[in-house]
């Protein structure tokens, strides 16, 4: 098992930045994809972002492209979710997740080991 802290969320204000971190611990050897996903208030949980084990893909919401950057650090066990030019309706709390079976997924439920989310609001 793999268990997962975020940390980096806060208040910042529409177009503005901010860095989510995610350090990962226990099994992290058994750990393949990588990803952040995020709920808003009444809504259902949604895919962001996604990185390879080794960095060789990244994928990306339709949302989020070309705002938000993934990338990990293995040496570190932290994955980390760049996001710039932030909107409102990126306003939720964002999940960090790590598949321990799939290369290359866009799906919750391929996912196995899962953060306690960090709030991310964004104010207009």
């Amino acid at each position: 098992q793999v268990q997962l802290v975020e940390s980096g969320g806060g208040l910042v204000q529409a177009g503005g930045s901010l860095r989510l971190s995610c350090a990962a611990s226990g099994r992290t050897d058994s750990t393949y994809v990588m990803g952040w996903f995020r709920q808003a208030p009444g809504k259902e949980r949604e895919f962001v972002a996604a990185v390879s084990r080794v960095g060789s893909f990244q994928d990306y919401a339709d949302s989020v492209k070309g705002r938000f950057t993934i990338f990990r650090e293995n040496a570190k066990n932290l994955v980390s979710l760049q996001m710039n030019s932030l909107k409102p309706e990126d306003t939720a709390v964002y999940y960090c997740a790590a598949s321990r079976y799939a290369a290359r997924t866009t799906e919750m439920n391929d996912y196995d080991d899962w953060g306690q989310g960090t709030q991310v609001t964004v104010s207009s």
